[in-house]
């Protein structure tokens, strides 16, 4: 299942797979996630980040 966008369900502790795919997108970044390397999301927001960075940006953002 190479280069198909997976649909998620994001929880608390883990995600559960809707749709299967190989990878997600970053909800800030836009860049590309492989599933394996997923280790960032909210839950409330259901989006996927790239890195702390992107989640720490989306975090400033919400704040202001």
């Amino acid at each position: 299942m190479k280069n198909k966008l997976a649909k998620l369900k994001y929880m608390p502790n883990n995600f559960k797979i809707i749709e299967e795919g190989d990878h997600v997108i970053c909800a800030i970044s836009k860049k590309i996630i492989p599933l394996e390397n997923l280790n960032y999301w909210n839950v409330e927001k259901q989006e996927a980040y790239f890195s702390y960075v992107e989640s720490s940006i989306k975090r400033e953002k919400d704040n202001n």
